[in-house]
Order: C-alpha cells, then structure tokens, then sequence
C-alpha cells in the first residue's frame, strides 16, 4: 500500500536541486551581464590575474608588487592601439570577438602535435583578464567565450582595446601601457613612438620573460615583424569599427 508514496518520494527529491540550479543560472547570467554593462563605464582596477601574481615571489623570495597607472584611450599614442593590433589581432576592427580562420588554423596545426600563437583576439584576451582566473582549461575557455560575447556586445571597440591596453601585463608586476612607458622608456603612454610601441608589444606573449628596456635578438627581430604588420594595416580607427561583413569577398 506504499508504494505509491515511495515513487512520489522518488519523483520529488530532484527537485530542490532542480530549483538550486535553475536559480544558480539565473543568477550568473544576471549577474554577468550587469557587471559586463557597468564595465562599460567604470574601469576594472584590479583583476584575477594581478591578484594571482602578486601573490607570487620571484628568485629573492619577494612578493611580486603590482604597478598599474590606467589612463584613458585618449592618452594613449595610436602606435601603441596600432602596435597591439599588428602583434596580437589584426582582424580586431572586422571581427565580432572570434578570429574564426585564425581558430581554424590553430586546431588544424594542433593536429599535426604543433602550436600556432594567434587564435585568440584581442577581446577574447580582454575577456579572459577582466573576468577571469589565467590557467587554461576547457572550462575557462567557455566562460572566456560566452564573455567575449558579452563584451563585443556591450562594449565599444574603443572600449574593448581601452580596456585591453589598461590591463594587460607588460613585464613583471607592471600591468597597463602607461606604466610599461613609464618603466620601459621614463615617458607616458601618450608620447610612445612607433618603435616603442612595437618593442613594447613584443612583451605580450611572455610578458614575466621579456623587457623591452634590455631586448633580446629575438625580441628585435619580432619587433621589425610587428612594424611591418603596423605598415600593412596603416591606421586604426577605433570610432569606426566596420561590422563583418560575411558577404564580402576575400581578396
């Protein structure tokens, strides 16, 4: 004569946590989506990764400083804005956050057991820093993805390479462009020419490893492949980001 209520119990007992999770969603999304908009206009002094750092020692057993100085956009020299395109996305103004030819690309080199630098973009990067913790992982690439989207969204191409620029890491414990002039070449942001520009974006992929104010060969030799890349893209106008155009013919 129990059993019936024996299946109800069965039925039911998933059901708070049906509750627990559907609320849990809700409240990421929510959540994600309200910061996402409110760092459209206020700038992310601190991130998980300078958190992360700071909390490591180098050889002498000293706790790594943080060294930030964020400016706006506006004061930043459009060879730097330039320089970060040509090193690290330069399909930044085209794309809506994914690089696809570059993703494609990469998994097919990974395939052959080799690595190819450039499948992320510059907002996928921008994501990543802002929102969430440095060590890969598939999970992380996930929430990296459904960020991106969020961001190119929400944010302004200006928006997006202000941010970028603000807090990337560009030597150890020195995160921002700002304070990599200032460090680098004793100038701010603003005043970088061409040449500093490209060295200082020759740091991003190994930031901890490189300094611009001591280059190694190999960093003057990525230096002039950067200059030229600056060369074949010419400009950057971050007021008029042109929208991918899928119809549009390659040439």
């Amino acid at each position: 004569m129990n059993k019936p209520n024996t299946i109800k119990t069965k039925k039911r007992w998933y059901k708070p946590l049906l509750k627990l999770f559907l609320l849990s969603t809700i409240t990421f999304f929510a959540t994600s989506i309200l910061l996402t908009l409110a760092l459209a206009f206020v700038n992310p002094n601190l991130t998980m990764l300078m958190v992360i750092k700071r909390d490591e020692t180098n050889e002498q057993g000293e706790r790594q400083r943080i060294r930030k100085d964020w400016v706006s956009i506006d004061k930043i020299s459009p060879h730097m804005v330039l320089a970060a395109c040509a090193a690290e996305d330069g399909k930044f103004m085209l794309h809506n956050g994914f690089d696809w030819e570059a993703i494609q690309k990469a998994i097919k080199s990974n395939k052959r057991g080799k690595k190819l630098r450039g499948a992320s973009t510059i907002s996928q990067q921008t994501a990543k820093n802002v929102f969430l913790w440095p060590k890969r992982s598939w999970l992380r690439k996930g929430f990296e993805t459904y960020f991106t989207f969020l961001i190119e969204t929400c944010w302004s191409k200006k928006r997006i390479m202000e941010v970028y620029l603000n807090v990337a890491e560009f030597g150890r414990g020195i995160y921002g462009v700002e304070e990599a002039a200032q460090a680098y070449y004793k100038k701010p942001a603003s005043k970088l020419n061409r040449n500093e520009a490209a060295m200082i974006a020759t740091v991003l992929p190994l930031p901890s490893k490189r300094n611009p104010a001591k280059p190694s060969n190999y960093m003057v030799r990525y230096q002039h492949i950067i200059l030229r890349n600056m060369y074949t893209l010419g400009k950057i106008d971050l007021d008029n980001a042109n929208p991918p155009n899928p119809k549009r013919k390659r040439k």
